[in-house]
């Protein structure tokens, strides 16, 4: 059955001059029915036709599964930098091979990590750095080159199974 999940985030309180942007790849957990494990981190790339599984740790490994990016937009604002994602996958039944729990759609515990890239102007140089849900908040987000705040993440990013 195909399935679609709406992910969305926002940061407050933005540093200007670092130019903050979100990066096009999300990391997100899924049931996987290919492997048959419950809680695998799928990483979606904007444009790409399938997603990578992350398998499991032993036997099955990384592997490409039926889910893809199937929207990505961002909104700026004078202090707000937001984004909303939409993955489109594929779902069926299974129980985990590993514990025996019954797969869900999405997984019981939905995980979720989003990357964030900017440019230093003090250091001329390029950084990067993440969101996820499983953060203490508020979070915040400084620049790794002169540990100047870059934007607070005050709450949890939100997934929401649509349809």
């Amino acid at each position: 059955m195909l399935r679609t999940a709406e992910i969305t985030a926002e940061l407050t309180g933005l540093e200007d001059s670092h130019r903050l942007y979100w990066r096009s790849q999300v990391e997100f957990s899924l049931d996987c029915f290919i492997c048959e494990r419950t809680g695998r981190t799928t990483v979606f790339d904007r444009g790409a036709e399938q997603a990578l599984c992350s398998g499991s740790r032993s036997g099955f490994t990384r592997h490409r599964t039926a889910a893809r990016l199937a929207g990505f937009d961002t909104t700026s604002g004078p202090e707000r930098l937001a984004v909303r994602a939409l993955i489109d996958f594929w779902w069926a039944p299974f129980t985990d091979t590993r514990d025996g729990i019954k797969a869900a759609a999405p997984t019981s515990h939905p995980w979720v990590r989003l990357g964030l890239a900017y440019c230093c102007p003090d250091a001329k140089e390029s950084g990067t750095g993440s969101i996820q849900t499983n953060l203490v908040r508020p979070y915040r987000l400084t620049c790794k080159h002169c540990d100047r705040l870059l934007g607070v993440d005050r709450e949890s990013p939100a997934v929401r199974l649509l349809g």
